[in-house]
């Protein structure tokens, strides 16, 4: 059992090298026992990836061999899978993928009753430890499995009655993303679905929506078709990135204020979560419209249990994730989509122009840096910036009059990620090359 599979809010790691069947197995029969439970009913889905039958199959067998019950959904993104735990009433659920990832990896997402996420905090460490002994009482009796299909129940909780004249692209990457579009959206909108048929070699493109590479054919096909917008999501559905009308890539964080002011129209005072990597443009939003901004750690997560804690109703991240109290915390990618739909629709005019006032600030966006000790690079920053505001809410953020920047180090990978943000493109121009001089001066 390779321990370094287990991340701080999953499990993933390359197959079959770090995550292969057997890992898969004892997995399955050490959550059975995490859960404490007699005949727990647990939830498995996956995604199109070429493993994740392999590992499916044997986490079915340790689940049923330790006397949990296994509820098959197939194929499944991972808001279906959350909506299937969460309202369906069972004890947990597994979903196997590696999201955004290449096609040789894959992962475990981990929740219990109600969708809760179980991360290193709340029990991945106990389960990894149960699985790398491998030592296993045998239950009373060997669990049981059903099948159960949860796509029609998450259309009907998710869709619009309301129709759209909008011509809308959708890139799916040949993920599992792909299986929800057309029943969502094909009656609402003029659909062009890119890439909708299922191929977890992800031929066109990897499933990563945040690198700008797989962007490019959507950003192209929206100019051609003069489309309205563009939809791209990730490898498990559970993030989305908007391309206006013009083929522009919009940041997800200046959606996340979109939403949240259209949001507190109806719900003054609410609270409303943002990760520490948004402009300072979601905090004044929220502010400005009533509500009570959140600021939270990176992580999926973290973020729904901060939310969870504080009964926040609507949470963003800059990744693309979008979450909501009213499903379960979890992830909400056509609740966004449909929101910015109506909106469009109400006012007449484009996505841009609904955007433009968000546009604010200049921000880096997430630039990544190899260097050898990522979490002594961090440190050194508080040495050279003693003098800003300093939060650490995740990594170190250190704020200026006219800026603000952001180091940590990544939870999956062995990176710096700094991002920038300045009142003037000027100034971010200038402190980019001042930290990116920084860095290298480290090596």
């Amino acid at each position: 059992m390779n321990k370094s599979i287990f991340k701080a809010y999953d499990v993933r790691g390359i197959y079959p090298e770090d995550l292969d069947e057997e890992a898969a197995y004892k997995i399955g029969r050490s959550f059975v026992v995490f859960l404490k439970k007699e005949n727990p009913q647990i939830v498995l889905g996956m995604d199109n990836r070429p493993s994740s039958a392999l590992l499916f199959a044997e986490l079915k067998r340790g689940i049923l061999d330790q006397g949990g019950d296994v509820v098959e959904i197939g194929l499944t993104t991972s808001p279906m899978f959350y909506f299937a735990v969460g309202q369906y009433g069972y004890d947990a659920g597994i979903n196997i993928t590696a999201s955004h990832n290449p096609p040789q990896y894959n992962g475990f997402k981990i929740v219990g009753a109600s969708a809760v996420p179980i991360s290193e905090a709340t029990g991945l460490k106990e389960i990894a430890a149960l699985a790398t002994e491998g030592r296993f009482e045998e239950p009373a009796a060997k669990g049981k499995a059903i099948n159960r299909d949860a796509l029609s129940d998450y259309i009907k909780q998710n869709s619009e009655n309301e129709k759209f004249n909008y011509k809308v692209v959708v890139d799916t990457a040949n993920s599992v993303s792909g299986i929800v579009i057309p029943e969502m959206l094909n009656d609402r909108v003029r659909l062009t679905h890119l890439f909708g048929n299922l191929d977890g070699s992800f031929p066109n493109h990897m499933p990563d929506p945040l690198k700008t590479e797989n962007m490019r054919e959507i950003q192209q096909v929206v100019v051609s078709k003069k489309a309205d917008l563009g939809i791209a999501f990730d490898g498990d559905g559970d993030r989305l990135l908007f391309v206006d009308e013009k083929g522009k890539i919009i940041s997800a964080d200046l959606v996340l204020a979109l939403v949240a002011s259209l949001i507190l129209k109806k719900n003054l005072k609410a609270k409303i979560l943002y990760d520490v990597r948004c402009s300072n443009i979601v905090a004044e939003t929220i502010f400005n419209k009533g509500g009570t901004p959140i600021v939270s750690r990176v992580g999926h997560s973290f973020i729904k249990a901060r939310m969870r804690e504080e009964d926040v109703l609507f949470g963003g991240e800059y990744s693309g994730h979008y979450f909501c109290k009213n499903n379960f915390f979890a992830e909400v990618p056509f609740f966004v989509l449909f929101a910015v739909l109506r909106e469009m629709k109400r006012t007449g005019k484009g996505l841009s122009e609904l955007i433009n006032p968000f546009r604010k600030y200049f921000h880096s966006g997430e630039m990544n840096f190899e260097v050898s000790d990522p979490k002594a690079a961090v440190k050194k920053f508080q040495e050279k910036y003693k003098d800003a505001f300093v939060s650490r809410i995740d990594g170190l953020k250190f704020g200026f009059e006219d800026w603000w920047l952001l180091a940590r180090t990544s939870n999956t990978e062995p990176l710096l990620r700094i991002i920038i943000e300045a009142k003037t493109k000027i100034l971010l121009d200038e402190k980019i090359a001042e930290v990116t001089a920084f860095i290298k001066s480290l090596s």
